[in-house]
């Protein structure tokens, strides 16, 4: 094995933990049993004590319901299993996130150190679909801006069809679902803001 290789494999289970243990600090700081984190995210209680032993890694979808229940934006729940930064982010060192389910992948661009303005790259593979519920986009403003490729996107009862240079301000929050229908990766930046 290589060093590279080694070192990505160590950081991706690094990563998995501090999800893993962040999950559980979120439920138990809450009081909520693992029952009642399943009834509040619909995820199965079986799942969420898997991914809180570190035995499956959460999938996009997974981690957005979650998110949903605890109240927070996906993108805090990964910042909290993170460590504080400074006031730059260097390439190299932005946590970057892996759905084990479809490769799809999140970078967080933004300092660490708790900002308004949270900035996320996106790669999404060919051929790959991932739904988020309305309560992933409850607590922040969001907006899609397309690097490269198509986006088909829909945001509730409608379809944006997003293509390079396109920035779409999602509206109130509702059940989303980004799916790349390509045989190329589509690369998006999303900015995100807390709601007032």
């Amino acid at each position: 094995m290589n060093t590279v290789h080694g070192n990505q494999v160590h950081d991706e289970d690094r990563q998995a933990r501090a999800i893993a243990e962040r999950i559980r600090l979120e439920r138990e700081t809450r009081g909520w049993s693992l029952a009642e984190l399943a009834a509040r995210s619909g995820v199965s209680k079986a799942m969420i004590s898997k991914v809180e032993r570190c035995e499956a890694s959460p999938t996009a979808t997974v981690l957005g319901r979650l998110s949903g229940a605890f109240g927070l934006p996906l993108s805090v729940l990964l910042a909290l299993a993170e460590r504080e930064g400074d006031r730059l982010a260097r390439r190299d060192e932005q946590p970057l996130w892996i759905d084990p389910d479809t490769g799809y992948t999140r970078r967080t661009l933004s300092p660490g150190n708790g900002g308004q303005l949270e900035l996320l790259e996106v790669v999404l593979p060919p051929g790959v679909r991932v739904p988020y519920p309305a309560s992933a986009f409850s607590f922040q403003h969001q907006q899609i801006y397309v690097l490269e490729g198509r986006l088909d996107f829909i945001e509730g009862t409608r379809s944006h069809q997003l293509s390079k240079g396109d920035c779409l301000q999602l509206g109130a929050p509702s059940d989303c679902v980004f799916i790349n229908s390509s045989d190329q990766a589509i690369r998006y930046l999303v900015a995100l803001t807390r709601r007032g």
